[in-house]
């Protein structure tokens, strides 16, 4: 197989196929080096073909709580009260930058994740 960018479905399926036939091969060998460039090609076209689009960050928080069996009382001595956490998860009011930070320092939530706009009640 020749390489070439990849413009096509086609062309995709097969550098995987080519991928996947090398994917044993040793670094520094020429093997090795096409499976580097193929990866790199793959990788590109999946990011412009096949993005994720970063969640929205109440979702994050609601599926982050969801899967580690956390509660809204237990973002209360990070969010300020009850009442805030009730006002932010119900979309009446934003996260602010304090919360963020505390979201991030003290459950690990990426602040990436958080900082991104989303959809208030007004």
């Amino acid at each position: 197989m020749e390489i070439r960018p990849i413009r096509t479905e086609e062309d995709y399926q097969n550098a995987l196929d080519e991928i996947e036939r090398l994917f044993d091969a040793p670094p520094g060998t020429p093997d090795g080096d096409r499976l580097e460039v193929l990866t790199t090609l793959v990788e590109t076209y999946e990011d412009e073909h096949f993005s994720i689009p970063a969640p929205d960050p109440i979702e994050a928080l609601n599926y982050y709580m969801e899967s580690r069996g956390l509660t809204r009382k237990d973002l209360e001595p990070i969010m300020g009260s009850r009442a805030r956490v009730s006002e932010v998860l119900n979309r009446k009011r934003p996260l602010t930058l304090n919360m963020i930070r505390h979201l991030n320092s003290e459950l690990g939530i990426s602040a990436d994740v958080l900082i991104a706009p989303y959809p208030t009640a007004t």
